[in-house]
């Protein structure tokens, strides 16, 4: 057995020492590898995470889109049909209202046929009385007119009784009025130039009807106009005994 020397042991140590020193290289190398690795799977985490995070906000954009672009058809829808509503509503109340304008419209022509009716039918009972009403206040009438016209001055007179002397104009109502006063007297003041050929005549004129409202014939006869009234079957003079006639 041969003897060992220092410089054995040196080598041996020296071939110890470049062996650790080649497995620290290669642990090294593979502990940067390692490294390496770790750093590009956590490179690899990093950005799968942030192109998860954008396609999220991607996604939470779109579904925000979404949301705003379903919320203005819903405005849209809603509007739409507050304007169909409106417009039904407007044509509806344009469809009341013509039928509401026919149906005055049809009340007035009846209601008008229907004062028209009364008006003759006062007329039909003033005149054949006129004769025997007034020659009890002294009118000896001698003859009657209905509904004569002048066209000098546009005016009826719906009764006219004539003396030798006086005229007598009636005017009949269904519904005596203030205002029937009124434009009986007008028509009086102009009755000689509407009928020129009554110049000389005394004119007297009276109101008839078949309702006669609140007032109107203590007013007719503060005007000096009779007033002539129903009186069942027949019409009479109202006017009392002290009443004197205004002469036009």
């Amino acid at each position: 057995m041969s003897e060992i020397t220092i410089d054995d042991i040196y080598a041996l140590f020296q071939a110890s020492q470049a062996e650790l020193r080649e497995e620290l290289r290669l642990s090294r190398i593979e502990s940067d590898r390692l490294a390496a690795e770790r750093a590009a799977e956590r490179a690899a985490e990093r950005a799968a995470e942030r192109a998860a995070e954008r396609a999220a906000d991607d996604e939470r954009r779109r579904v925000e889109d979404e949301h705003r672009r379903i919320e203005e058809e819903r405005r849209r829808v809603e509007d739409e049909r507050r304007r169909m509503e409106e417009e039904h509503r407007r044509i509806a109340a344009e469809k009341s209202m013509e039928e509401l304008k026919r149906t005055v419209a049809q009340t007035s022509r009846e209601v008008a046929n229907l004062t028209t009716r009364w008006g003759r039918f006062v007329e039909e009972l003033v005149r054949p009385a006129v004769i025997r009403l007034f020659q009890g206040r002294g009118i000896n009438i001698k003859q009657t007119g209905l509904h004569v016209k002048s066209e000098i001055v546009r005016m009826e007179i719906d009764v006219l009784g004539v003396d030798g002397d006086c005229v007598v104009a009636v005017e009949c109502k269904s519904r005596l009025s203030h205002d029937d006063v009124d434009d009986m007297c007008q028509r009086l003041s102009k009755f000689k130039l509407a009928f020129p050929q009554y110049a000389n005549y005394q004119i007297y004129g009276a109101v008839a009807g078949i309702e006669i409202n609140e007032t109107v014939d203590v007013y007719a006869y503060r005007k000096g106009l009779y007033v002539i009234r129903t009186a069942g079957d027949s019409v009479e003079i109202a006017n009392d005994e002290k009443f004197r006639p205004t002469a036009w």
